[in-house]
């Protein structure tokens, strides 16, 4: 029996950790990947979180910090909005603490951040230096709801406020750009220019400006962190179809440490939050884009 719980339903409070993922609203399916809630109820959290998309994250006790992987390190606040990641974030919490959230995607990191996006990634930043004080309003109306079911609809309508869009997204390209890093084990950088017919160039100013990435870095991410998923499931890499995603188990290990920051072994006996991220995401499975359930 694992002390982690990720599915659906309200917490308890008793277990040393607690997360549960929830779909976003239909009409934010573009925009959102998933909200979630978590208990953190012990002294004090010290995990590796895996490569990701951007966050925006509610915390009850803000005393911790976020290392990104080039080893910059920002405060956690009582409203947070981590960009988009190229490797593990070390994610420390001093104190007991709960978490509302939402991860982004493209069109909603667009939406929010503008052209300032590519700027933020493996870096965080405190969402009231954008929105001003009325963030921590949000927070006390989010943090203090009585239950998930009230947070979520204080989420959805708080994410149809801020993710306004000034112009629309380029969907076509996202939706290009998932399918090929979903279609295939090794997403190759050529596939994807040939799919958009577009210039190298301006394909990859367009995924650093929506996913905050080069489409090479890109690509190793969405690998190794569907690896990742999958070996934390308990499956191998030729049930979850990436059999032949790598060289050897040596550039397996290697890649998989850089953005999941732990080895496939480790991934054999998972901690609480991996566990509760993996399999939390996989249940999203039919309700979420597989680019989010898979990852």
């Amino acid at each position: 029996m694992s002390d982690t719980s990720a599915s659906s339903g309200q917490m308890s409070g008793e277990q040393p950790f607690e997360l549960h993922y929830f779909p976003p609203d239909p009409d934010l399916a573009d925009m959102v990947s998933s909200f979630y809630c978590a208990r953190i109820n012990m002294p004090r959290f010290d995990e590796y979180e895996r490569a990701d998309r951007p966050q925006f994250r509610f915390i009850t006790v803000a005393d911790g910090e976020y290392v990104f992987s080039d080893g910059h390190s920002s405060t956690v606040r009582r409203a947070n909005i981590v960009g988009p990641t190229s490797g593990r974030v070390r994610a420390i919490s001093n104190r007991p603490t709960r978490i509302f959230g939402f991860g982004m995607l493209p069109a909603g990191w667009a939406a929010l951040m503008g052209s300032h996006g590519e700027k933020l990634t493996d870096r965080a930043i405190d969402a009231a230096d954008l929105f001003g004080d009325w963030i921590n309003e949000v927070a006390d109306a989010i943090l203090g709801a009585a239950n998930d079911e009230e947070r979520l609809i204080i989420g959805n309508n708080f994410v149809r406020a801020v993710l306004k869009q000034t112009e629309a997204p380029a969907m076509w390209f996202i939706r290009t750009v998932d399918e090929w890093l979903t279609r295939s084990a090794s997403p190759q950088v050529h596939d994807l220019v040939e799919a958009t017919g577009m210039s190298i160039r301006s394909v990859e100013r367009m995924t650093k400006h929506y996913y905050g990435l080069s489409p090479r870095m890109l690509a190793r991410k969405y690998r190794a962190v569907r690896a990742a998923a999958a070996l934390a499931r308990g499956e191998t890499l030729d049930q979850a179809q990436l059999g032949d995603a790598f060289y050897d188990q040596s550039h397996l290990i290697r890649e998989i440490k850089r953005f999941a920051g732990a080895t496939p072994g480790q991934l054999g006996k998972p901690t609480l939050y991996t566990e509760a991220t993996t399999k939390g995401r996989k249940q999203l499975a039919g309700k979420v884009s597989p680019i989010v359930s898979e990852t």
